[in-house]
């Protein structure tokens, strides 16, 4: 059905949980904020500069230094917090000698994903793997790393994204392609279904059918 597929990374092909939301607790510490690594799972997905001032007020300085905060702890150690999902490394690998070009779209700073993606023995499965320029809070966003994976689609008419929250889904849509919402990661059926997700698929052999 597809020949291209853009892949979000959190919480779509790895379980980053751990890593993310211990780095985000000790980044929201820093303002004397306290709060349990579990209450943070919604901040997964969307770029922190804007989730950030959404949830708690925080001003473009606070933003910058709980960024800053979060970005060094994850470096140091919340990167390996993680792990892929059941399947997904199959899934890629079959997807792949079925011929389909894979791209990488997330709003993770590039190089982290990269990293990610290469410790865990994923990246050979991607032709290109898109991610957010450090710095530049507009190329964080869904849409503009969706639209930058997009550049490279042999066939622009035949683009599916796979993501697991409703940013991958309106980034999709926003670029005029359609977007499977996978419901093993950290959104909602319900949230998935309200942004407007063509498909949704329950695990990765659910959405291997949905691809192959």
């Amino acid at each position: 059905m597809w020949k291209t597929v853009l892949f979000d990374l959190d919480g779509t092909l790895t379980d980053s949980a751990p890593g993310i939301t211990n780095s985000l607790a000790r980044a929201l510490a820093h303002f004397g904020i306290r709060e349990e690594p579990g209450n943070l799972l919604k901040f997964i997905g969307p770029p922190l500069n804007q989730s950030l001032p959404e949830y708690y007020g925080f001003t473009p300085e606070q933003t910058a230094k709980a960024v800053a905060v979060f970005r060094e702890h994850f470096v140091e150690k919340g990167w390996l917090e993680n792990a892929p999902y059941p399947g997904v490394a199959a899934l890629l690998r079959e997807l792949k000698e079925a011929g389909l070009q894979l791209m990488v779209a997330t709003s993770k700073p590039e190089v982290q994903a990269v990293r990610v993606l290469k410790h865990f023995g994923l990246a050979e499965y991607f032709e290109h793997i898109c991610g957010a320029p450090l710095g530049n809070e507009d190329g964080a966003r869904k849409a503009a790393v969706v639209r930058q994976a997009l550049g490279y689609a042999k066939d622009i008419s035949s683009v599916v994204m796979v993501g697991d929250r409703r940013h991958d889904v309106e980034g999709a849509r926003e670029n005029g392609i359609p977007c499977i919402g996978v419901l093993y990661g950290y959104g909602s059926r319900e949230e998935l279904a309200v942004a407007g997700a063509s498909f949704l698929a329950e695990d990765a052999a659910a959405l291997k059918k949905l691809l192959l």
